[in-house]
């Protein structure tokens, strides 16, 4: 067995393993106690004030309280089974401080005006603590308050109304159009998140905020009976945020790909195992690559993760501080390079800009975690290196008078810090489709969909491969191929851009496991693309040779 096959066949079946303490941890519910309403926004405010007033009067300077409500729903088929059906909810309160200049944090699932009480005086008491150990004290970017406002995800059905029988029958059908149309296995999973949050500060801030999102997935195998070979093909759908209109293909628009059906803001899952159940077919029979330089037409399905690896990993500014070089790593994008003022990152074509406001992205929110308004800014202009990912107590490393919004905590147990935002590459500025982009390749190879990654500790050198390729030979699409992967370190690949699609073929990509701080943390992003052209970028061969 190849290893990304490995890795695909494995993931669904040991899913739970990669999932947060939040999930792990969080009560099994009936799918009805996921609607009931704990608490209103005018308690939610009355236990904020008296955490804000307890943690002053030990003596802290700044603090803020996060009340959070967080479901999560799990369907999971496999074949003509439902294999399980979980629904999980955890609710508590985190409280973080500055007291004689440093952080301080405790949280707690006892909401009685007592325990709040003692958890923001602990949360104190650690922050004096931290600060015995303090080279100099934490500088916060100013911060308005924002009064009482709140934010929700503009979703047109909320998917944990919508009956467990209704989602079941989806998944079993999507599984019996690809059984029907030769799948050997065919497993099938809906996920869906409800963040309901409540943010108070010292700054006077109280920020309701409720934030849905949904996965629908899939993984279709085919074996050959003869050899024991088998090939794979995992949904071309993206996790997104909305509510479960995503799952109704009529009422969004279809991008008509260069070799199929592909989706944005809407997903025809049926279609998608039909279609999946014709490709994996192919795979069986497909060509094994030769090993070379190509011309690399990438489709925003794969070329997402890429983006999320190499643009917003290297990026985020505690990464190039080093802060996280235990765990996630560092950065080769060090400061010395953003300093200078003309790095060279990517070719003149290459803007890419973080974002929390995009529709429909995972990561649109109101305001981070730090009650900051979410905004959108440049990281990449025109191949040039000229900003970071940076929270409040960060900015001021780099200037800014303002915090950009990217402090996230994934449970109200669970300490905020720095996470990516979306990362998104920019639509070409020319009128110009796919098809466009492939009339002018002679030796290239079209990709789709996303598969196993590789990449260093600094985002610098990587190999990733794909779902499926299709071989490009004089400015047409050929034959499938399969056996591939790409190799390039991040300055090169990103300097091998030659044509970006327009915005007619933006779509977004993106990930609800995001990896990140110890004890670890996930967060859910997203990150946009048109397709786009990579000149002369070396390929491998990864057949098992036995």
């Amino acid at each position: 067995m190849k290893r990304k096959d490995f890795i695909r066949n494995a993931s669904m079946g040991m899913g739970a393993l990669f999932l947060p303490k939040s999930m792990l941890y969080a009560n099994q519910v009936e799918a009805a106690a996921l609607l009931e309403t704990r608490f209103d926004i005018p308690q939610k405010k009355r236990m904020a004030d008296i955490a804000l007033n307890a943690a002053r009067s030990k003596g802290a300077s700044y603090t803020d309280v996060r009340i959070g409500r967080y479901l999560n729903q799990f369907v999971i088929t496999r074949e003509d089974k439902v294999e399980n059906v979980v629904n999980t909810e955890s609710y508590g309160i985190g409280i973080r401080v500055i007291a004689n200049g440093s952080w301080g944090f405790a949280a707690t699932d006892n909401l009685d005006t007592d325990s709040i009480a003692k958890t923001a005086a602990l949360a104190v008491s650690i922050a004096k603590e931290n600060a015995r150990l303090l080279t100099e004290p934490v500088q916060l970017a100013p911060q308005k308050g924002q009064g009482e406002v709140s934010w929700k995800t503009p979703i047109e059905k909320n998917a944990f109304e919508v009956p467990i029988k209704e989602k079941v029958d989806l998944l079993l059908s999507v599984n019996d159009a690809a059984m029907k149309g030769g799948a050997n296995y065919m497993n099938s999973l809906l996920f869906l998140v409800n963040e309901q949050k409540y943010f108070a500060s010292s700054d006077g801030s109280y920020i309701d905020q409720d934030i849905h999102r949904i996965w629908p997935t899939f993984s279709i195998t085919k074996i050959d009976a003869t050899t024991g070979k088998f090939e794979t093909r995992s949904a071309l759908s993206s996790p997104m945020g909305m509510g479960y209109e995503y799952l109704n293909p009529t009422a969004g628009e279809t991008i008509k790909g260069l070799t199929g059906n592909l989706y944005r803001n809407r997903y025809d899952m049926l279609q998608d195992a039909k279609d999946g159940a014709k490709q994996v077919q192919e795979k069986m029979i497909a060509k094994s690559v030769d090993a070379g330089k190509y011309d690399l037409v990438i489709d925003p399905t794969n070329l997402f993760l890429t983006i999320h690896e190499s643009s917003g990993h290297p990026s985020e500014l505690d990464r190039v501080l080093g802060y996280e070089a235990n765990f996630a790593g560092t950065s080769f994008l060090t400061l010395d390079k953003w300093k200078s003022g003309n790095f060279n990152y990517g070719s003149k074509l290459v803007n890419i800009v973080a974002d929390k406001l995009q529709p429909h992205s995972l990561g649109a929110v109101g305001f981070d975690d730090e009650g900051v308004e979410t905004q959108e800014w440049d990281i990449i202009k025109d191949g040039i290196l000229v900003n970071y990912q940076a929270t409040r107590d960060q900015a001021h490393i780099l200037g800014l008078k303002k915090s950009q919004g990217c402090c996230y905590a994934d449970n109200w147990s669970s300490v905020q810090f720095q996470r990516m935002p979306n990362i998104s590459l920019k639509p070409g500025k020319e009128t110009m489709s796919p098809a466009d982009i492939v009339k002018n390749v002679e030796k290239g190879i079209y990709i789709v969909g996303e598969s196993s990654y590789s990449i260093d500790q600094q985002r610098y050198n990587f190999q990733f491969s794909g779902q499926l390729f299709y071989e490009i030979k004089n400015g047409k699409i050929g034959p499938m191929l399969k056996d591939v992967a790409y190799q390039s370190n991040t300055q090169e690949f990103w300097n091998s851009v030659t044509a970006i699609a327009d915005k007619r073929d933006y779509r977004l990509g993106g990930s609800f496991f995001d990896g990140k701080g110890q004890p670890g943390q996930v967060s859910a992003v997203s990150h946009g693309a048109s397709t786009t052209r990579f000149n002369g970028i070396n390929v491998i061969n990864t057949a098992r040779k036995i």
